[in-house]
């Protein structure tokens, strides 16, 4: 936790910095600016347009953390600059000419994921220690300048949720180096698979196959060694949806026709989908998730309920708090009063 309690953090992008309201800069502890890029062993930000914005924001909510998010699903560069000393170092010093040039309160790697290289990026087994050592260069050179400055600025990582992420790295070793770690616990079903599930449920249902469930990705990193403290539960605030879904249990654990790809967001969720047109919104009371159905497609997603039996998790867990991807998907704005609701009122 911050001192001012619970973590409520954000990803946002570099074009909604232009048109988030004060009201969800007032309800949220970080922003995460998505997205940085590596590029020839160095952070840049050359191709993101409303960076400007970040010092009038700053100016009105100066407890604000503001973080550069660095990567996403099938953002490179990351295994070949952590690769030598002198990569790692050249991310090192790029990550402090960031924090120095923009009002960043400090970094947030997305790399999507060390030895791994499904998202078409470079991937190596070197990476699992290279991670290590790159957080370890990255926090020293950011310690040197907040000692200059009179400050200490932050670093975390969004890890994946699963047993892949955790054998990829060394979190015992590498969350010394980290203020917090963003939990990914979305998309735990979806993009590879045609069973139906709950993408972002906070427990693992009874006649689930896959097993992973927020709860059980907290106790996968509490086991690798990351302690309570530090560790942040994600939310969804967009959905996934299988298409011809067989019209027994409700759609729930069936094998569609399609694996189950990005679906609508929150806002078009509740202007469409949610128990209209067609779909029936049902609730998974052991998973603590909400979940629709039509007779032919599904739809994982999060919402105001299962969004307060998490920040309920957190509180009964002693965890840092929550985070979301990200605040373009829900212009209705519920899904972040849920959370401030539940964490900080």
């Amino acid at each position: 936790m911050t001192k001012q309690g619970y973590i409520v953090a954000g990803y946002v992008g570099d074009a909604q910095l232009a048109e988030i309201t004060a009201d969800a800069l007032n309800k949220l502890t970080h922003v995460n600016v998505a997205f940085g890029h590596v590029r020839e062993d160095a952070i840049t930000t050359a191709h993101m347009k409303h960076l400007d914005r970040l010092p009038g924001i700053k100016r009105a909510h100066p407890d604000l953390c503001l973080l550069l998010s660095v990567g996403g699903w099938s953002a490179g560069g990351f295994s070949e600059a952590a690769s030598t000393e002198a990569g790692r170092r050249s991310m090192a010093e790029s990550a402090v000419h960031i924090v120095r040039e923009h009002p960043f309160d400090g970094i947030d790697l997305d790399w999507e994921y060390p030895c791994y290289g499904e998202a078409g990026i470079g991937a190596s087994p070197a990476d699992r220690g290279n991670f290590t050592l790159l957080l370890k260069e990255i926090r020293e050179a950011l310690d040197r300048q907040g000692a200059q400055d009179g400050r200490r600025y932050w670093l975390t990582i969004a890890a994946g949720a699963d047993q892949y992420y955790v054998d990829g790295t060394e979190m015992e070793e590498a969350q010394r180096y980290l203020d917090f770690v963003q939990l990914m616990t979305y998309d735990m079903r979806g993009g590879f698979q045609i069973l139906t599930g709950h993408h972002t449920n906070l427990y693992t249902p009874t006649g689930d196959l896959f097993r992973i469930s927020a709860d059980a990705s907290v106790n996968l990193f509490l086991r690798a060694g990351v302690p309570k403290e530090k560790l942040v539960l994600g939310a969804a605030f967009y959905s996934r949806m299988w298409r011809e879904v067989p019209n027994r249990n409700q759609g729930l654990h069936q094998m569609a026709g399609t694996t189950g790809g990005y679906g609508p967001d929150f806002t078009k969720l509740a202007a469409e989908f949610i128990d209209q047109n067609g779909y029936v919104r049902y609730w998974d009371e052991e998973a603590c998730a909400p979940y629709l159905f039509n007779g032919d497609t599904f739809i994982s997603y999060d919402d105001e309920q299962s969004i307060g039996r998490k920040c309920e998790y957190i509180q009964a867990r002693g965890l840092a708090g929550i985070m979301f991807w990200e605040y373009a998907c829900d212009e209705t704005h519920r899904l972040l009063d849920a959370m401030y609701r539940g964490l900080r009122e």
